[in-house]
């Protein structure tokens, strides 16, 4: 069988990785996988780029120019909202056409348009598509917070100007998408159990498959190491507890920087002969911006895209405290699990199903800072961390190793394979 991964990036982005992990669990299963891309950004052989890259990166800002236009010429939200009003026809390109099995991730800001995968649909060929966010079953946002149109139909927008309107760009944009998807079926998979649900809710998809498949990890990349060893190797200090935070932009509002400052001005001040024996390490861009504003020794690591220095950074944590107002399957907890890292994180999106309360890490109650600080003292200060550790890996490689989520493609795969006589 041959699959077609589709997605913007090779390696930017969560999606971008979980869709190279996915690619790389196939091909280790028996599964012939590629993956095409507007962002190739390796040499490997199994990645390809969409020809006519000017025209990819007039795409984007075309559709950048609209949606600001929308935004009466504002910045704010103009990365939030995403109509997918221009992009590739990959119908014609010889990877699409060898391919059984065309497989969507995360396709916006140019790559695909709303036609574009019409005429994907239109050739007959089965199309399966991973939710990275709800975009696919809303209009044009990636976050719904607390708006619940999306489960009738989107209109009056909290992201366009004035709150929007009956037929603003979001209703417009929702006739579109039920245009593409009117008499034709793509299998939605959710990386988590929550997204599954809100997609089921979606007016949308009403009529269309969704399930829940979480993302792959390699467990030989990610794996324990040496602290001591892996500490050196990244320049942390080897005495005393290191608190993890990762994003790829700490300053990004939606990661909870903020719920993570006052959680550790809540611990400095409970807890004063702690003072010396935490550092902060902080994994991302702008991470300088956040020195000085800590209680704790700070050490800004910047962005990181070497996968071994990241897997020390890991292993050098002693608690990796994720507190994301709104999340999907984030691939940072897996990734410090895989490590034997327990993590921290509100209870909100998906994060629950990765941390097992009080036993692979801590829940902490949404947006409550006081709560995220009593996970971080608990996980520090008071649990069995050798079982702690144990319950980390157990977790991983009974849900996310390469082999459990490539089998359960595998079946997806297959009951297309059999529903469309292939």
């Amino acid at each position: 069988m041959r699959v077609l991964i589709v997605n913007t990036s090779e390696r930017t982005g969560g999606a971008a990785v979980a869709a190279s992990r996915l690619m790389e669990a196939l091909n280790n299963n028996g599964v012939k996988a590629k993956m095409l891309v507007r962002d190739k950004e390796t040499d490997r052989l199994t990645v390809a780029a969409v020809p006519g890259q000017k025209r990819m990166q007039w795409c984007f800002l075309w559709e950048r120019f609209v949606v600001w236009m929308r935004l009466h010429l504002k910045r704010e939200h103009l990365f939030e909202v995403d109509i997918a009003n221009c992009g590739a026809d990959i119908t014609q390109l010889p990877e699409f056409q060898e391919a059984d099995v065309v497989h969507l991730h995360w396709i916006n800001q140019g790559m695909l348009s709303l036609k574009g995968i019409r005429k994907i649909l239109d050739t007959g060929k089965p199309v399966v598509w991973t939710m990275h966010d709800i975009w696919p079953a809303t209009a044009i946002c990636h976050l719904t917070l607390d708006c619940r149109n999306f489960e009738t139909q989107c209109g009056h927008c909290r992201l366009l100007p004035g709150g929007g309107s009956a037929n603003d760009l979001s209703t417009q944009v929702w006739k579109r998408k039920q245009r593409m998807l009117s008499d034709r079926e793509i299998t939605f998979v959710a990386c988590s159990q929550w997204l599954a649900g809100e997609a089921q809710k979606s007016g949308l998809l009403k009529g269309q498959k969704v399930v829940n498949i979480p993302n792959a990890i390699d467990t030989h990349v990610y794996a324990p190491k040496d602290q001591q060893q892996a500490r050196q190797r990244v320049g942390l200090p080897t005495e005393g507890h290191i608190i993890l935070f990762a994003s790829q932009r700490v300053t990004n509002r939606n990661k909870g920087m903020d719920y993570l400052l006052e959680a550790c001005q809540l611990l400095a001040e409970r807890h004063a002969e702690i003072a010396d024996d935490i550092t902060v390490a902080i994994l991302g861009g702008h991470a300088e911006e956040i020195e000085g504003q800590l209680p704790f020794r700070t050490c800004p690591l910047g962005y990181v895209n070497d996968e071994q220095r990241i897997v020390d950074i890991y292993n050098a944590a002693d608690v990796f405290v994720l507190p994301s107002l709104s999340e999907n399957l984030p691939n940072t907890i897996m990734e410090a699990m895989a490590c034997g890292v327990p993590s921290v994180g509100f209870r909100i999106g998906g994060i629950p199903e990765e941390i097992d309360h009080q036993q692979n890490g801590y829940v902490a109650d949404y947006r409550n800072s006081e709560d995220l600080a009593q996970g971080i003292w608990w996980t520090l200060y008071e649990a069995d961390h050798e079982a702690v550790r144990k319950a980390c890996l157990q977790k991983v490689a009974h849900n996310y190793s390469q082999q459990s989520v490539a089998n359960r493609y595998l079946e997806v795969y297959e009951s297309l394979h059999h529903h469309y006589n292939l």
